[in-house]
């Protein structure tokens, strides 16, 4: 949970919008909250790189991951709020596979998280990342690139 490297890995153009502290912050509570803490089930993530498209000077190049999590909540959840956790927890992962535990008073949700890599004269040619699960992230993604480019990407159908 090094937040820190996490920012460093970033877009920076994100990171400067966004801000560091406030995305600081978004991280720590997306992982951990009044109501749930949040894992990361794998130690080695199975990236599998797409392939790097060269556009208006930028490099891009989309990453998948198979990327399980497991939602721990804090207060003993009843059968009707278990289900609607797991509603809500198949939304914002967009996952089908949601599984509740309720020994364990947690949920083990098996996703895909997909990454946009991108290096150009922002990022001092080195990649740098949005995680395009993040509805914060996507934004910027969309606010910072123009159409053409997130055409031929693949984020507007031709």
């Amino acid at each position: 949970m090094d937040f820190e490297t996490i920012v460093s890995l970033s877009h920076p153009v994100m990171v400067k919008t966004i801000g560091k502290d406030l995305l600081l912050e978004k991280l720590d509570k997306y992982y951990e909250n009044e109501e749930y803490r949040l894992r990361e089930q794998l130690e080695t993530l199975p990236f599998q790189y797409g392939m790097v498209k060269k556009i208006e000077g930028k490099s891009f190049c989309l990453i998948t991951f198979r990327n399980p999590m497991r939602y721990f909540f804090e207060t003993k959840l009843t059968t009707e709020a278990a289900a609607d956790k797991a509603n809500w927890l198949k939304q914002i992962n967009k996952s089908k596979e949601v599984t509740f535990e309720p020994k364990r008073n947690s949920f083990n949700v098996k996703r895909t998280t997909t990454y946009l890599a991108v290096m150009d004269e922002t990022t001092i040619k080195e990649w740098k990342f949005f995680n395009l699960d993040d509805a914060n992230q996507l934004a910027s993604f969309q606010t910072i690139f123009g159409e053409s480019i997130k055409k031929r990407i693949g984020f507007i159908k031709k």
